[in-house]
């Protein structure tokens, strides 16, 4: 069993990296209960996974991640509940750690989200000077969250 260990962050497009190169993904949630999610991911239309974290709102939670073919994928995305999350996934090294930015489309459109994975809860992590708040723990920006109560309904 692997141990999720992350901290989320919004983005500030005034100072982002637009040279940096992306891949499309579309993810979306077979199951949302109050004790996990079990979610398949489609990447670049190539590599697809199904995955299963527990809940939680602090930094850690449990997750098992398995590749499964394309086929049963994008089967499993058309029995998933509410809407299919599609993005595009930038990686970004900072100081020799890996960012993971996701510019949202569709219902999701003008939400950025950067997250760092740790190696520990504690661990110390330069912060890129295109990161604004912080939103660890913050469920409304849990991708299960927003395929649910997708972004361009928020109340601004």
């Amino acid at each position: 069993m692997a141990k999720e260990i992350e901290r989320k962050f919004l983005v500030d497009l005034a100072h982002w990296p637009n040279e940096t190169k992306g891949a499309h993904f579309e993810q979306g949630y077979i199951a949302i209960t109050d004790s996990g999610i079990v979610r398949v991911r489609i990447i670049r239309d190539e590599v697809s996974t199904l995955t299963v974290k527990s809940s939680g709102t602090g930094l850690s939670r449990d997750e098992f991640q398995y590749e499964i073919p394309l086929d049963e994928a994008k089967a499993l995305l058309k029995l998933c509940q509410n809407d299919i999350i599609e993005k595009t996934r930038y990686h970004v090294i900072v100081e020799g750690k890996q960012w993971d930015v996701d510019q949202f489309h569709g219902h999701n459109d003008g939400l950025w989200i950067a997250e760092v994975e740790l190696k520990s809860e504690d661990e110390q992590v330069t912060l890129p000077k295109w990161v604004t708040n912080e939103v660890t723990g913050d469920e409304h920006y849990y991708n299960a969250f927003i395929s649910k109560h997708p972004y361009n309904t928020w109340k601004k």
